[in-house]
């Protein structure tokens, strides 16, 4: 039986059109015209001698072959571009574009300075940025539409997108974000140090996005109550607003309430609980140049936002 007869640029039109949904939008993508795609597709399956594509109604779709050469070409691509990179920084060629996604409460606090720390040390580097919950920042690194995802876990988080998720990914720690205890400054318990979470099972609760809400279920749990949630939003500023009103009580984690200026009339105090930040990339990523220098980047950004963030690399 003979090897299939691949290349890594009809690897990358299979991947566009699995992201993209149809051939006219991965030609758009890609910078092709359609007809150039379709040939491109056609000279494909002559060489394979199997279908890669079908018509399902007026849209094409790809089939199981198909599929299957999208699932591996994010590997093939990512082992293809470090190798290049290599070579780009031996000839001393430093131009590169590297595409981050992460968390809302990093996009202010983060993001900023490591934007400003690559202009600075690095400025062949090109960073685009997307926002993105961990999940999504997950898929976005699996489906090579990102090539460094910025992420936070719970520990004990049964839906951590670190799990199954991201397996064949690499993911590593890049520091810690602790945990606000975010009190009315008026509360009786606001002086008192350092806080138990037994003490407010009687006040009210503002829980924020899912993964936060459940690991406020998880911590109060522990601490022998379940909380009174009375209000629930993804908005930072609301939930200190709420606070801040006395309508009740909640758990930030450092970086959430950095993102804006403080509110008048809110107490925080640490506690021990937090989460981790994590970077995710495709396995082999951290040898293409570019991205490298952009962790290093992202590990001192986390370093410089958090309390015990980890040390540069």
């Amino acid at each position: 039986m003979t090897d299939p007869d691949l290349d890594v640029q009809a690897l990358r039109v299979v991947r566009a059109i699995a992201d993209a949904g149809s051939l006219t939008a991965a030609a758009a993508q890609l910078g092709y015209s359609q007809p150039a795609l379709s040939q491109q597709m056609r000279r494909l399956e002559q060489r394979l001698g199997v279908a890669v594509v079908e018509r399902a109604g007026r849209r094409l779709r790809l089939t199981e072959a198909g599929r299957i050469l999208a699932r591996h070409a994010p590997a093939v691509t990512t082992a293809l571009d470090a190798a290049a990179g290599e070579l780009a920084a031996l000839r001393g060629l430093h131009q590169a574009t590297v595409r981050l996604v992460g968390f809302p409460s990093a996009s202010p606090t983060v993001v900023p300075p490591l934007v400003a720390r690559l202009a600075r040390t690095a400025p062949g580097i090109t960073l685009t940025y997307v926002e993105a919950e961990p999940p999504e920042a997950v898929a976005a690194v699996r489906e090579d539409r990102a090539d460094i995802a910025l992420t936070f876990s719970y520990p004990g988080d049964p839906h951590d997108p670190h799990g199954a998720s991201a397996r064949g990914l690499a993911v590593a720690d890049v520091g810690a974000d602790e945990l606000l205890l975010v009190l009315p400054a008026g509360h009786p318990r606001a002086g008192v140090a350092p806080p138990r979470l037994a003490d407010f099972a009687d006040d009210d609760w503002i829980a924020g996005c899912p993964r936060c809400r459940g690991h406020l279920l998880a911590v109060c749990g522990r601490a022998g109550f379940t909380p009174r949630i009375a209000f629930e939003t993804d908005n930072i500023a609301a939930v200190e607003s709420l606070v801040a009103h006395g309508t009740g009580v909640a758990t930030l984690p450092r970086l959430a309430v950095a993102s804006f200026p403080p509110l008048p009339g809110i107490h925080t105090v640490p506690l021990a609980h937090g989460r981790t930040l994590h970077a995710v990339t495709a396995r082999g990523a951290e040898r293409v140049p570019a991205v490298a220098v952009v962790l290093a980047a992202v590990r001192e950004a986390v370093a410089a936002a958090t309390v015990g963030g980890a040390p540069a690399a």
